[in-house]
């Protein structure tokens, strides 16, 4: 009977110390200063809000929207950019020699309507007069050919030195001057029919050749007149005086 005390003695006193450890355990697992299992430990901390994959997602979501942002502003900047250039471009393409800043007027001819033209008996070469034609007008006018000749009631028509046409028609901006040089006899005697002129009038021609320009002139002569002969003969119209005076 002793024995059997003893034993149920042991028995209701590791009862009591089983459930006594159990209840220190539960109110340990309750305050937070029981011992945890690291492995337990570390599965929450990794799954948290602040660590979490989604959260630290949403940060680089939104630099990710805000770089599209500047990019489509760059975008943006660099169209109006390409406007303004462009524009630009048209603006100053606009305002070249060929744009809307430049006005392009065809020649008329000149004639005696629209010209002042002037006579001179030169000294050098000998037996030369030059013939000058001012515009007068307020648009540019072309020296087609060279200019007929006609003293007084003369009527034949004098030549011209062929080798004196210029590549180019003599264009007289408003302002401008063309000339002509006049051989009015031959240097050697070897002309006919010489005679002195008190009047001349040049006629001018048109775009085709012997075709009418439109009014003729009267020049003014000397007092004592101009001598001249059968080797009456004018160049065609030079932009230059010196040009005009070479034949």
């Amino acid at each position: 009977m002793r024995t059997f005390r003893t034993a149920r003695s042991r028995t209701g006193l590791l009862a009591t110390t089983t459930v006594a450890l159990a209840a220190l355990a539960l109110t340990a697992c309750q305050n937070g200063t029981g011992t945890q299992d690291e492995g337990s430990a570390s599965v929450p901390a990794a799954s948290s809000p602040a660590q979490s994959p989604a959260a630290q997602g949403a940060p680089a979501s939104t630099t990710g929207s805000s770089s599209g942002s500047s990019a489509a502003k760059g975008s943006d900047t660099a169209s109006r950019a390409g406007t303004g250039t462009g524009k630009g471009a048209t603006g100053r393409a606009s305002g070249s020699g060929t744009g809307h800043g430049t006005t392009t007027t065809t020649p008329v001819l000149c004639n005696g309507a629209n010209t002042r033209v002037t006579a001179q008996v030169v000294s050098r070469p000998l037996d030369h007069m030059l013939i000058t034609v001012k515009n007068t007008g307020s648009r540019p006018c072309d020296l087609t050919y060279f200019p007929f000749l006609r003293f007084d009631e003369m009527q034949w028509a004098p030549g011209a030195f062929e080798e004196s046409r210029p590549q180019a028609v003599t264009t007289l901006a408003p302002g401008g001057s063309g000339y002509a040089g006049v051989r009015l006899s031959a240097a050697d005697s070897s002309g006919e029919n010489g005679t002195t002129g008190h009047k001349l009038t040049v006629i001018f021609q048109g775009r085709t050749p012997r075709s009418d320009a439109g009014p003729t002139a009267t020049v003014k002569l000397p007092a004592k007149g101009v001598y001249y002969d059968s080797k009456l003969t004018a160049t065609y119209w030079q932009p230059s005086a010196t040009d005009a005076l070479t034949w």
